[in-house]
């Protein structure tokens, strides 16, 4: 494909860059980078000698057609406003923010857009992207956009209102599983002397072990339970403990989550008011796309 250019090369923006690469969906030369700290996107450019790193996202929209947008929400007013005046119908504009309405976005530019929100786990080339398509999005687009993602990830098109419930499993949901098995081992640590390092040791190639289960199709989460939990056993008793403790806990942390989302959502909206309708998006324009 030709070049794409990525704006914001902090943790998401450099994982998407690395993956890519070590996938081979792109070569080096194909990727164009800006970051707000150029020092940062140098050093990306240095880790994958034929990367460009530029200082001017207006200068990387003229030098490439597609466009991912890896930076923080309150960002897009700025970066918007800097892209409006080089960026043309031909181009596709990708966010991986979910706190940006499709439809405001395409509002405020003459290309097609598209959000795919990605998961840490995307930099094993695993887990799921969550994928959504603006209304300028052609059928040829929409393959191309599925193509590169599924060489790092297994992109599922999901409907908006559930957009932000998908993003708390597959893309918080590893920084929440990780809390509970550093609990789980920081516990084990103090209530019978293990070794911080056996302990973490042990708890990683459980996880591995068990995403090998999953991934064979061998169990589904209930039945592993039910085959591990035998009648009168260890296991149950332990998950006395789980069940006085964890039914409820998610809910807490969905109703969390989406708060901050709504929240997020309103002080964009507020932001991108200062981010004039593009004139091209208009009727005519509709069909266009790369």
């Amino acid at each position: 494909m030709e070049r794409i250019g990525i704006i914001g090369t902090g943790s998401m923006g450099s994982m998407l860059v690395d993956a890519l690469i070590a996938s081979k969906a792109l070569s080096p030369s194909q990727i164009i980078v800006t970051n707000r700290t150029h020092a940062k996107a140098e050093a990306l450019a240095a880790r994958h000698p034929g990367l460009i790193a530029l200082a001017s996202n207006v200068e990387l929209a003229q030098e490439a057609q597609w466009l991912l947008l890896c930076i923080k929400p309150l960002e897009y007013s700025h970066v918007l406003q800097e892209l409006q005046r080089v960026l043309t119908p031909e181009h596709l504009l990708i966010t991986i923010t979910s706190p940006i309405q499709l439809e405001h976005l395409q509002s405020l530019v003459p290309c097609p857009v598209a959000r795919v929100v990605p998961s840490i786990t995307n930099a094993a080339c695993s887990g799921v992207s969550l994928c959504q398509f603006g209304s300028r999005i052609t059928p040829e687009s929409r393959e191309r956009i599925l193509t590169l993602f599924s060489a790092i990830s297994h992109p599922i098109e999901v409907p908006e209102q559930y957009l932000r419930v998908s993003s708390d499993i597959s893309s918080c949901g590893p920084a929440f599983l990780s809390y509970i098995l550093r609990n789980m081992i920081h516990d084990a640590v103090e209530e019978t002397g293990i070794s911080a390092e056996a302990a973490s040791h042990l708890a990683m190639q459980m996880v591995i072990g068990m995403g090998e289960l999953f991934k064979k199709e061998m169990f589904s989460l209930a039945s592993l339970e039910q085959r591990v939990c035998v009648p009168g056993g260890v296991t149950g008793e332990g998950l006395i403990a789980l069940q006085q403790g964890i039914p409820g806990v998610f809910r807490q942390v969905y109703q969390r989550t989406h708060a901050k989302f709504a929240e997020d959502l309103e002080l964009v909206k507020i932001q991108l008011q200062t981010v004039p309708p593009d004139s091209l998006s208009s009727p005519s324009s509709a069909g266009s796309g790369t």
